[in-house]
């Protein structure tokens, strides 16, 4: 159904087109661009998406990047990356950028680490070196780097944990966002999310969910997810927090995730993710396709002279062969890395434009179901040939 809710601030606007169910698809514009929802962020972690050049990830559909604060503070240092011109113009990236707000690097990577109400202490895992970041700071970096949409420092514990430390941290995550609030105060054209924390526990997400709707930001993450717990978990607490965040705001699905993840997350009403999957198992040797997950480091793949989709608009997908796939990931060529990089985040970029169009048409639950019927009827075929039966046996 369509829909014309919109929400706005000074050169920022989140227009909702249509809905289908909690679905909904439209669109986030700011001064760098538009980023048409629900969107997949390509992670460009260290100021760069890893085995892809800027111009790739644009030419595949992707609106937006994202940065992390953590990683570029280390190294280039933003005092330097300001100086440099910030960071669009540093990695050759002048549409928008979403930057994290290191919270979650500071607790899974440093060894040593101390937290407090002021923010945390840690020691950098690169060189040792002694920093602090602390609220305002993590949202002086972000400025810093002259990022389009800013996150909250946030505290994030790993699932499964005791209800006290859940609290804890959620209480503390909900102070420091009342403090990256006032640091961001009114930036034109730019925006802060909060984020949603309380575990797996719902009382405590829709706690959080409530208090962050009511500092009224222009967008709301649900973070603290994907983080050990199984996916049911997941979307229960998707479905918990999501009516008690305002419908005209954007949803952010923190680190998340499959492509079965996405669908199931963009059926429930989030609007943007985040993953390290595609690229990451790129450079491992696992392609994304619609024929489901293909491990290209299986020996079987090693004479087949079909690509990994004839029918994909991706080079990398339709021109190469998985013998030649396997060959170059089995011999850790680069080249492989980049194939298989590329051809993850042009599935994963046409599922999400494959989603918009199916909310706006009405038909995302058809859409959804005919993807994963198309994966189950490809491992079929892979399961049947790698028993060397013939598929047709078993029809």
């Amino acid at each position: 159904m369509s829909d014309s809710r919109s929400t706005s601030s000074p050169d920022f606007t989140f227009r909702i087109d249509a809905t289908d169910g909690q679905a909904r698809t439209g669109a986030i514009s700011m001064p760098r661009g538009t980023i048409r929802t629900p969107a997949f962020m390509p992670v460009g972690t260290a100021a760069t998406v890893k085995a892809m050049y800027p111009g790739q990830v644009r030419d595949l559909g992707a609106d937006v990047v994202l940065g992390n604060t953590y990683h570029l503070m280390l190294r280039p240092g933003p005092e330097r990356m300001e100086r440099l011109g910030g960071l669009h113009h540093f990695m050759n990236w002048p549409h928008p950028i979403l930057t994290d707000s290191g919270g979650f690097q500071v607790m899974s990577l440093s060894a040593l680490r101390k937290l407090d109400e002021q923010g945390v202490t840690f020691r950098s895992h690169v060189d040792g070196s002694a920093h602090h970041m602390s609220p305002e700071r993590s949202i002086e970096i972000q400025g810093l780097l002259g990022s389009d949409i800013q996150m909250q420092l946030d505290e994030c514990v790993r699932l499964p944990a005791e209800r006290g430390a859940i609290e804890s941290a959620m209480r503390l995550s909900l102070r420091w966002a009342e403090r990256c609030r006032i640091r961001f105060g009114e930036q034109p054209g730019k925006a802060m999310f909060g984020i949603v924390q309380g575990g797996d526990l719902p009382d405590l997400r829709v706690e959080s969910a409530r208090a962050l709707a009511d500092l009224d930001l222009k967008g709301y993450a649900i973070g603290g997810l994907a983080v050990g717990e199984p996916q049911e978990v997941m979307l229960r607490m998707i479905e918990t927090v999501e009516p008690h965040l305002p419908s005209t705001k954007p949803r952010y699905l923190m680190g998340v995730g499959t492509p079965d993840d996405l669908m199931r997350s963009v059926m429930r009403g989030i609007d943007m993710f985040d993953c390290v999957m595609p690229t990451r198992a790129g450079r491992h040797g696992l392609a994304y396709t619609r024929h489901g997950r293909i491990n290209l480091r299986n020996a079987r793949h090693g004479e087949d002279t079909s690509p990994l989709d004839e029918t994909s608009s991706c080079p990398a997908a339709r021109d190469y062969s998985r013998a030649y796939l396997h060959h170059l990931v089995r011999t850790d060529e680069i080249l492989g890395m980049m194939l298989l990089t590329w051809n993850n985040l042009s599935y994963y970029q046409d599922l999400m434009a494959g989603m918009r169009a199916a909310i706006a048409a009405g038909r995302l639950a058809d859409f959804c179901g005919e993807t994963r019927e198309a994966w189950a009827r490809a491992e079929s075929t892979r399961a049947a040939a790698a028993r060397g039966i013939a598929f047709e046996d078993l029809m």
